[in-house]
């Protein structure tokens, strides 16, 4: 199906396009998740907790399902636990890995009509779902930046 399709090779890859979001984390540690490029610049890690979070939120408007079910407090941006320690970021990756899971369950169960309807005000669920895709796209090209810029002060 070109929805789940279209999430995963996003996700886990492969892709042509370059790193998948989980593929721009391989090999990331604690302390690179930590790194900010600058004053008031997101880390790896906030990343990592706001595509868990818009998984959620794309998933909770296919389904109608309330708010408040998610992991953390708040929306969108959240701080990094404390302590921000190897097993935190494993715990916030299998956060990650899981709030995939459950949105790609949903898209799954889905029939293909269902894709024309809306999920909100202005877009339909298709549109949401492709978004979703995209958006983890587009982080992940951040986090490969970010890395960059890690490397490039290192050896400065």
């Amino acid at each position: 199906m070109f929805w789940l399709d279209a999430l995963d090779e996003a996700f886990v890859g492969p892709a042509w396009h370059g790193p998948s979001l989980l593929g721009s984390l391989r090999g990331v540690r604690p302390a690179g998740a930590l790194w900010r490029p600058g004053p008031g610049r997101h880390c790896i890690w906030d990343l990592v907790l706001h595509c868990a979070y818009w998984k959620y939120v794309v998933r909770r408007r296919i389904t109608g399902e309330k708010r408040g079910s998610f992991d953390r407090k708040g929306s969108n941006f959240f701080p990094v636990p404390e302590p921000a320690d190897a097993r935190a970021w494993r715990e916030d990756l299998a956060l990650l890995r899981a709030e995939h899971a459950r949105l790609r369950a949903v898209v799954a169960e889905l029939p293909s009509a269902a894709f024309s309807n809306r999920a909100g005000k202005q877009w339909t669920i298709g549109e949401t779902v492709r978004g979703a895709a995209f958006h983890d796209l587009y982080h992940a090209g951040q986090i490969q930046l970010i890395k960059r810029l890690q490397t490039a002060r290192r050896t400065r």
